[in-house]
């Protein structure tokens, strides 16, 4: 298998040169990946351009989207790439010497009336040899007019596990298909110009390998990295793939980018790379302008069709949003001045004193609404607002409605039966059985049915008899703590006797 990076020549010289060090030299691995996965990730350029450098990104920015999510496009869109690889699994090699710094690129070119052209989606596939360990790949995608080596940067991401996170692939040898969806709602796009090639190229940078090594004396060590995948097929397309080579004094396979055709043929890869790009002409796009959307905000780039899709108003072909003023939008404005609804924009209704309710037509909504409220204790009243009545912890029961139409709940309350049961009902249900309502909002919890003992009843057998009274007389001039000491004042004697007889009887 030929080899295609800098450190390949550079660590046999390095290892002639100083007999004493130990380098294992990796060469590019065929495998056999029984099974790739996706992940995709949502570019929102309009948030991200506007970031100042070293500014947090918005959340808003980047989101996940599932691998079924398609895009939208005026022209149809076209896919290239130079690889004939079916992205499933099967034999790949992975470029088990690609260092840490370094780019890997796709040059495609495209017939000049089709320019600009609108980036859509760029897909690079990683794979892990035999991984020890969970690998972690920090990566940067960049797009350029023309080929990489004299055209223009257009575009720029670099991960930063916040917002945009770094590629994690799990042990073992797998797969993982990195895209990048361009969100097509975005005010802003990616566009790629014509610089007079026809070409426009685009590549993703390994920014740090999870075992980086040493470039061009040490590969990265291919049992604990991931690392851009070409194909077993061979190189067809050596002018259309591209790498951006680290440089060093051992590193003799070139510096900076260099299409695969002017690499040493030691240094060139076999395959091509297992990457593609997707994106929509504009030489064919409709015609488009600003579409003043129901929420008083403006949106560019909207056929008229698709404005009325969404329910806006469409301002003309060719129309910016800049020489737009989108109308402020209605709702309902209640007045309690007049008792009237009104319907007109928000600012309008709070320079009258108006209360205002978006999205809401007077047809339907009703201002100040009254009618019946049900209170806590079940009782109601008539001919109040919901605020009213929700001041009182009530339960406003519609406009219009009265405490005749009202089924209000009644409260509930801990009821105690004859024999000593409990249960949480209505007062009137409570009283019909005979038994004791406690009041609203008790409850059964604790001992709330239980009577209070006798003071006599020393046995508590609920009542006080004979077994009571000789419990006080076995404890007859007893100073300490005695049982028969009722009224616990530290001595049983007449006073304990007289509360028993006292309390002779049942205990009620």
């Amino acid at each position: 298998m030929k080899t295609r990076h800098s450190w390949l020549v550079a660590t046999a010289i390095f290892l002639l040169a100083i007999p004493a060090a130990s380098q294992e030299i990796r060469e590019p691995l065929p495998e056999t990946l029984t099974s790739v996965s996706v992940q995709r990730i949502l570019l929102r350029p309009s948030l991200l351009s506007k970031r100042p450098a070293g500014a947090p990104v918005d959340p808003a920015a980047i989101v996940a989207l599932p691998p079924s999510t398609s895009w939208r496009g005026n022209c149809p869109d076209e896919t290239l790439s130079h690889s004939d690889s079916d992205w499933g699994p099967g034999e790949y090699i992975v470029q088990a010497g690609f260092a840490e710094g370094e780019s890997a690129a796709g040059y495609y070119t495209m017939p000049a009336d089709q320019f600009p052209l609108r980036l859509d989606l760029f897909e690079v596939l990683f794979a892990t040899s035999n991984a020890i360990g969970q690998t972690t790949t920090h990566w940067t995608v960049r797009v350029y007019r023309g080929t990489p080596d004299t055209g223009g940067l257009v575009a720029e991401f670099s991960s930063d596990d916040i917002i945009l996170p770094h590629l994690v692939m799990p042990p073992g040898t797998t797969g993982t298909i990195l895209q990048f969806l361009v969100d097509p709602q975005d005010p802003e796009q990616i566009f790629i110009d014509d610089d007079g090639s026809q070409g426009f190229t685009i590549g993703v940078r390994i920014d740090q390998h999870n075992d980086p090594g040493n470039p061009c004396l040490e590969a990265p060590n291919p049992n604990n990295n991931a690392f851009p995948c070409t194909d077993t097929s061979g190189l067809d397309v050596a002018s259309g793939n591209w790498l951006d080579l680290v440089t060093g004094p051992f590193c003799l396979c070139g510096q900076n980018w260099l299409s695969f055709s002017s690499l040493p043929v030691i240094c060139r890869p076999s395959g091509d790379w297992v990457m593609r790009a997707t994106v929509t002409p504009q030489g064919c796009a409709p015609i488009t302008g600003a579409c003043c959307r129901g929420n008083g905000t403006c949106s560019d780039g909207f056929t008229e069709s698709e404005c009325d899709t969404i329910g806006g108003s469409y301002q003309g072909d060719a129309v910016a949003c800049v020489d737009v003023q989108c109308p402020a939008p209605t709702g309902a404005c209640c007045v309690e001045a007049t008792g009237q609804c009104i319907e007109v924009d928000e600012d309008v209704c709070s320079l009258g004193g108006g209360q205002f309710f978006a999205s809401e037509s007077c047809s339907d909504f009703i201002c100040f609404p009254e009618g019946a409220c049900c209170l806590p204790d079940g009782t109601c009243v008539e001919a109040v607002t919901p605020e009213v009545c929700g001041l009182g912890g009530g339960t406003f029961q519609g406009n219009g409605t009265t405490c005749a139409g009202s089924d209000c709940p009644q409260p509930l309350g801990a009821c105690c039966f004859t024999n000593g049961n409990c249960s949480e009902l209505e007062e009137g249900i409570c009283l019909a059985f005979g038994a004791e309502w406690l009041g609203m909002g008790t409850d059964c919890t604790g001992e709330a049915c239980l009577d209070e003992p006798c003071d006599g009843d020393i046995d508590g057998d609920g009542s006080v008899g004979v077994d009571d009274l000789l419990r006080v007389i076995g404890d007859w001039a007893c100073g300490g703590v005695c049982d028969g000491d009722v009224d616990s004042d530290g001595f049983v004697g007449v006073d304990d006797l007289l509360i028993v007889i006292g309390s002779w009887g049942n205990c009620s």
